[in-house]
């Protein structure tokens, strides 16, 4: 499977349905709780061009998006190659 990160705060709806969409697809990912390390979160505002809010979803170092984001890439049937391990 590919490297996922998920950038996270507890008690975030947008949050939990991302992290559940991964689940279902079988995708083994890395949370990274803002909340309970705030350090990170200037780390995940750089890697995603500036965005603030969470989840911010990183697969294979490319930053995808939000919650919404993911949904949409599986809505159009691009969410399962991305998955994939990379080469």
């Amino acid at each position: 499977m590919a490297k996922i990160e998920v950038y996270t705060s507890m008690l975030c709806g947008f949050c939990y349905r991302a992290k559940k969409l991964l689940e279902q697809k079988g995708a083994a990912f890395t949370e990274i709780d803002i909340m309970v390390h705030p350090s990170r979160r200037a780390e995940m505002v750089q890697r995603s061009g500036g965005r603030t809010s969470v989840p911010q979803i990183f697969i294979d170092g490319r930053h995808i998006g939000g919650c919404e984001d993911l949904y949409a890439l599986e809505a159009s049937k691009k969410l399962d190659s991305l998955l994939q391990p990379a080469g």
